[in-house]
Order: structure tokens, then C-alpha cells, then sequence
């Protein structure tokens, strides 16, 4: 099975499009959504109806933060625009999708792989990985031998030795990284909808389960587009310089 993991895709219709694109040139014969599908971007119904039409093909996706607070009916924790783009994005939806994201689960468990969005130790709680403590902190949370998660929105790779030793690497696009069954590991794909590492290209990943490879991707899209979109429903100008940004 080679398997496409998508993360963040934050309702950016054209960075989706592109990634799905990109990935059937690959040859991908499975998917995996790992959150955050809708907030930031200015096309949630389009992307959750995509994720949607995948899933019920027999691919998976997790439950994010962003979809998680289309849910909630108090928002009044939230910060003024973030509250803004929920109640925006909430509206586009409709009562069959509302109920799609509450269907979602937190974890997925294939063999011996892990999905989550946040972390392994409480994936409701939205904590980040954002070291190697929380790294090492989610991989002795579970018995995967690979965990795959979003929420961090720059493509990162964690490793673990037998003794518990774990290190960083920051992965080179498009070179295959063979993960060995004799050290544990943490995949962050990146975001797909959102970079934030100063490269506007969409992140995601590919992981092949015979030959146990990882390979990361960057995909140029029309981030233009998408943040003029993003202008012309209104919704904040600051998610619009991001995608020009990638930051």
C-alpha cells in the first residue's frame, strides 16, 4: 500500500486539488486526513465534500482542533478572529457535513501504525509536538511503531532508539527515507493547506508499507487564488499573507 498523508488541509481547495493531483502521479492507493480539514480557508465545504467522498471510498481522517470548534456552541474562549472564521466556516457547511466531523475519531490504529492529529498522550487536547520531548512523550504514549500526526504545520521527522535515545531530522523533499523496524518513529507531513515554514508550497507525504519509505513532497499551487479568496469572503486579511508567505 503506498499511503498519501495529508494534514491541514485548513478548506484551501487549491492546494488540496494540486496535492491529490501530485499523488495520483505517484501512484498513491490510499489516503489518510489526518485533521484540521476546514478553518483558515476560504473553501470548507468544497474540501470536507472531497475528504467526504474519500472516506466513504475506504480512506481515512481524523477529527483536528478547527473541525472540532465548528462543533462547539459556546465560543466565547476564542479569540475574536478565530471565532470569526469558525462561525464563518461553520456556515458554509451543511447539516450533513456538521455531522461527518462529528463522526470523526481522535486516533487511528492500522497494524502497526498510528494516526492522530495532535499527539499520542491525549489527542483530545490538541497539545503540540513541537521537540523532541513531546516527540519521545507521544512514541512511549503508544505501541506503534510509527506515529503519523498534524497540527504542527512544518514537516519534521522524530526517531528512537531500543535505549530510548531520540533524535530530529528536518526531511529533504522527494528523497525516500527508509524507516527501519529497529527504531521507532514520529512523522509530521506538514501542512497542506497552510505551510508555516517560509516555503508557500503545500506539504504532504507518501509512506509505502512493503518497503517501509517515507518520502515528503512540496506542491506549488495557486496560493494567489487562494488568498484572494480568502479577501473576498471577508475573512481575515493576515490568512490571506500567510498562504502568500508560507509563515
Amino acid at each position: 500500500m503506498l499511503l498519501a498523508l495529508m494534514t491541514d488541509l485548513h478548506a484551501n481547495r487549491e492546494a488540496l486539488s494540486a496535492c491529490l493531483a501530485h499523488a495520483e502521479q505517484q501512484k498513491v492507493s490510499n489516503y489518510a486526513f489526518l485533521g484540521d480539514i476546514v478553518g483558515y480557508g476560504a473553501d470548507p465545504a468544497w474540501v470536507l465534500q472531497t475528504v467526504m467522498d474519500y472516506v466513504a471510498k475506504g480512506n481515512w481522517a481524523l477529527i483536528g482542533n478547527h473541525d472540532a470548534a465548528i462543533l462547539q456552541e459556546n465560543r466565547n474562549g476564542m479569540n475574536p478572529l478565530a471565532k470569526q472564521v469558525v462561525e464563518w466556516t461553520r456556515a458554509q457547511l451543511s447539516e450533513e457535513q456538521i455531522s461527518f466531523i462529528a463522526a470523526l475519531p481522535y486516533r487511528i490504529e492500522l497494524q502497526d501504525l498510528l494516526f492522530v492529529h495532535a499527539n499520542a498522550w491525549a489527542p483530545e487536547k490538541w497539545e503540540y509536538i513541537d521537540g523532541v520531548m513531546e516527540a519521545m512523550r507521544s512514541m512511549h504514549a503508544c505501541k506503534a511503531n510509527i506515529t503519523f500526526c498534524g497540527h504542527v504545520h512544518m514537516p519534521t521527522l522524530y526517531h528512537m532508539t531500543l535505549t530510548g535515545k531520540t533524535g530530529e531530522f528536518l526531511p529533504t523533499p522527494e528523497n525516500s527515507i527508509p524507516l527501519s523496524k529497529q527504531r521507532r518513529w514520529l512523522v509530521i507531513p506538514g501542512s497542506l493547506g497552510q505551510p508555516r515554514d517560509g516555503n508557500p508550497a503545500a506539504c504532504y507525504a507518501t509512506f509505502d508499507t512493503d518497503s517501509q519509505e517515507l518520502t515528503y513532497y512540496r506542491v506549488p499551487y495557486d496560493h494567489e487564488t487562494a488568498a484572494q479568496k480568502i479577501l473576498a469572503a471577508g475573512l481575515p486579511a493576515a490568512l490571506a499573507t500567510r498562504l502568500l508567505t508560507g509563515e
